[in-house]
């Protein structure tokens, strides 16, 4: 009802409050100001422009970075398995490897003769004692003899040229080569079991090169 009723008095309901009125614009503009002053003061920082990121490296870092990697490759730990020739090298040394191994049909080595013959899916123990063959989960295996990848003996930059080519790094694009760092048999350089010096460049160290590399876009030595 429009009315209460209280006894004999009628008594009309009191009227509601009306809206308050909205905040002009120049006041709204006001606060913004005022709060973006305020952000600054206080240390706030608006993200810089697209232009003002920084740049990659250049050309120079890379070839330097490029270094670091090739001396990488070129340990024993890892260019024992990427010889020029069929057969595998042992040692810091890099003599041939003993028994007349060789790369095989796939990598994996002859028939009956094959890698996991003696490399089992990880390092023997440390009692087993020296000159036991270290293993990987993955299986030991050298590359394809389609795609030998070779690291022995090659100048730095026939190396680096090697490796940026899928036709001869087994066909791997960028990302792949990186994911590759990753994978058991390349780690297992840092950590090749008892008697066996490993890598001396930290792997960490390792990857900064080559990830510096290749954001200077992977340049090559002259």
């Amino acid at each position: 009802m429009g009315l209460i009723m209280r006894g004999l008095v009628r008594i009309a309901p009191a009227p509601a409050p009306a809206p308050a009125p909205a905040p002009a614009p120049a006041l709204l503009l006001g606060v913004g100001v005022a709060v973006a002053v305020a952000l600054t003061a206080c240390g706030g920082q608006s993200r810089p422009p697209a232009s003002a990121a920084r740049p990659g490296p250049d050309r120079a870092a890379g070839v330097a970075a490029f270094e670091t990697v090739r001396a990488v490759l070129q340990h024993p730990r890892c260019q024992n398995c990427h010889p020029a020739g069929d057969a595998p090298l042992q040692g810091d040394e890099g003599r041939v490897h003993a028994m007349n191994v060789l790369r095989g049909p796939t990598g994996r080595g002859m028939a009956a003769a094959e890698c996991t013959t003696c490399h089992g899916p990880a390092n023997p123990p440390s009692n087993y004692g020296l000159h036991i063959p270290p293993g990987a989960i993955v299986g030991w295996h050298m590359p394809g003899p389609e795609q030998k990848l070779v690291f022995a003996g090659l100048q730095p930059a026939p190396l680096c040229e090697q490796i940026k080519d899928p036709a001869r790094n087994g066909g791997k694009d960028p990302a792949a080569l990186r994911a590759h760092l990753e994978t058991p048999l390349v780690t297992w350089g840092w950590n090749p079991g008892f008697g066996r010096a490993p890598i001396s460049t930290p792997y960490a160290t390792f990857l900064a090169a080559w990830e510096t590399w290749a954001a200077a876009g992977a340049p090559c030595p002259n």
